[in-house]
């Protein structure tokens, strides 16, 4: 990962167009390939970003940031005020607490609460950027995507945005459809998902934990 600091510009050049003026800023490029521009007073969100694949040529002073779509992010570097190189390694990922991993035990088990017909392929299946907690198959036979949440929100149905994105790359599992599974949605998350075609499940850890009874039961 490369941390800059940087007094800069910014302009993306895309399906619309947008200008940061001359501003201290940090610049984050991946080892993902994707490039992020902060200020210091949104917390997480950046200002302007570019998701991977992209390509990243730099001249003097000027950064050209583009993606497969055509689109660009321009920065142009001022003055550099700061410029590390860092390897990070394998992340480990989320542990989820003890809720959460439960239900995505449950759920591999019994697949056809979430549709009828379905299958598990694998849970924990790995990505460049994390696993996804469930992926399997539909009853056509359709990759699914499960991100698995106690409580639902906005962050949840981005984090599975992205696994969409990677899984999709990949022509012996697209197209892979997404479905974010929650004791509780927030509407806010529900809203997004819809939007981005990611269907949306809440579940009953109680009566999940007494299905797994059931099936324990001899007699």
């Amino acid at each position: 990962m490369r941390l800059v600091i940087a007094q800069c510009t910014v302009d993306y050049v895309g399906r619309l167009s947008a200008h940061l003026p001359s501003a201290k800023r940090l610049l984050i490029v991946k080892a993902d390939g994707s490039v992020s521009v902060h200020a210091d007073d949104r917390a997480y969100k950046p200002l302007n970003w570019m998701s991977p694949p992209c390509t990243v040529k730099q001249g003097d002073g000027l950064w050209t940031v583009v993606n497969k779509a055509g689109e660009k992010l321009i920065i142009t570097l001022e003055e550099v005020l700061h410029d590390s190189s860092h390897e990070l390694g394998v992340d480990p990922g989320l542990i989820k607490d003890g809720v959460e991993a439960h239900l995505q035990e449950l759920l591999a088990d019994r697949m056809e609460v979430l549709g009828a017909g379905w299958t598990l392929i694998r849970r924990e299946y790995p990505t460049a950027i994390g696993p996804v907690d469930i992926l399997g198959r539909d009853a056509s036979g359709g990759t699914v995507a499960v991100e698995i949440k106690r409580r639902g929100e906005i962050d949840g149905v981005e984090q599975l945005t992205r696994y969409l994105e990677l899984l999709n790359r990949d022509p012996l599992l697209a197209p892979v459809k997404g479905v974010f599974a929650a004791q509780e949605i927030k509407p806010q998350a529900r809203v997004l998902a819809t939007d981005r075609g990611i269907g949306c499940v809440v579940l009953d850890y109680d009566g999940l934990r007494g299905i797994e009874d059931d099936k324990l039961k001899l007699f």
